[in-house]
């Protein structure tokens, strides 16, 4: 048996009002003036019919497509990408906007030009860039004639708003968190690549030891790629000295699961013999270690509806939020405190 479509006309029946009522209240028409029972009454009855207002007639009237860009450089494929999809898209919901999502190849200008081409044919109104970790980065020129909002990362211009994490104030959340446990001997497992994030987490390394007038030993502070063997094998170097540190902050959870393996391999117990505490919050790493490593989370899913809620300001011509892009907006990186972490030995014993 063949469906019937159900049209503007049913929603009216329902409601007890004319089709034109429905339609402004559907297509929101500025300036006219219905009652706010009307209205309700309007929508449940959409929503009981399962009707929607046809988005290709209203872009043609409008000249609003409604579709805004998400273009994502390879975060489609890591693990955090979800979180800045879902806050991306949650908050579009909210403001009756569709989420349309291209993923692209890292540092790849050809790619990027085309992928913005692809979003302008498809008349998105807006774009977001989210890139695979925080840095700078330099937008395909096609993207400047549209409202944008950078993720995660900054305009070497300085034209576009952007949201990053609040690197510097989550690095002192988790050396704050080893210095009141009781630590004083402190490594910093660093990245060796030269992106913000690798000189903002070592300022927040170094802020909290002046705060507590605890000496900084350069020789506490190695540097190596952001993966787990290179964590594994400069946390081994570190943790097989006789002075060894009692605790260990690692740039991302990577190079802490690395760190779990060296401390493991040297016979010392995690937390009672080394606290370690990572960075990301990488769910499937963090809560699986044993025991469960005590990390700092990114703000992935805040970044994403923070970007929206800037771009639908920009799309309504609130010129002030174009002053955004002097200085990019950080989100706080919060602790998240699993199992890691215990005051330090004395002499064999818990002091």
């Amino acid at each position: 048996m063949a469906v019937r479509n159900v049209g503007i006309r049913d929603v009216a029946e329902m409601a007890g009002v004319s089709v034109t009522t429905v339609s402004h209240v559907l297509n929101d028409t500025p300036q006219m003036r219905v009652a706010a029972e009307t209205r309700e009454r309007v929508r449940e009855a959409a929503k009981t019919l399962g009707y929607g207002p046809n988005r290709m007639a209203q872009a043609l009237r409008t000249n609003r497509s409604g579709l805004i860009g998400l273009l994502s450089e390879e975060i489609a494929t890591t693990p955090h990408a979800g979180r800045i999809i879902l806050g991306a898209q949650n908050a579009a919901r909210e403001h009756d906007l569709t989420l349309v999502i291209i993923n692209t190849e890292r540092e790849s200008g050809d790619s990027h030009r085309d992928d913005v081409q692809a979003l302008i044919d498809r008349q998105v109104e807006a774009v977001l860039y989210a890139t695979m970790y925080h840095r700078q980065v330099s937008l395909p020129p096609n993207l400047q004639g549209l409202p944008a909002v950078l993720i995660d990362s900054t305009d070497r211009a300085g034209i576009v708003p952007a949201v990053v994490p609040d690197e510097v104030g989550g690095a002192i959340a988790a050396v704050t968190h080893l210095v009141e446990a009781g630590h004083r001997r402190i490594g910093f497992l660093n990245n060796d690549d030269d992106v913000p994030a690798t000189h903002e987490r070592l300022v927040g390394y170094t802020q909290v030891l002046q705060q507590h007038n605890i000496p900084l030993d350069e020789k506490l502070i190695v540097h190596a790629p952001s993966e787990t063997l290179p964590g594994y094998e400069i946390a081994r170097e570190l943790l097989a000295r006789n002075d060894r540190p009692t605790a260990l902050f690692c740039y991302n959870d990577r190079m802490a699961m690395g760190a779990y393996r060296a401390a493991n391999e040297l016979g010392l117990n995690i937390p009672l013999d080394l606290s370690i505490v990572g960075f990301d919050n990488q769910e499937l790493i963090a809560a699986n270690l044993f025991p469960g490593l005590t990390t700092v989370a990114l703000p992935h899913y805040e970044m994403g509806a923070w970007a929206v809620e800037t771009l639908v300001h920009l799309l309504h011509g609130e010129d002030e939020y174009k002053l955004l892009a002097d200085t990019p907006t950080r989100l706080e990186c919060p602790l998240v405190i699993r199992g890691s972490v215990s005051k330090p030995r004395d002499n064999g014993k818990v002091t």
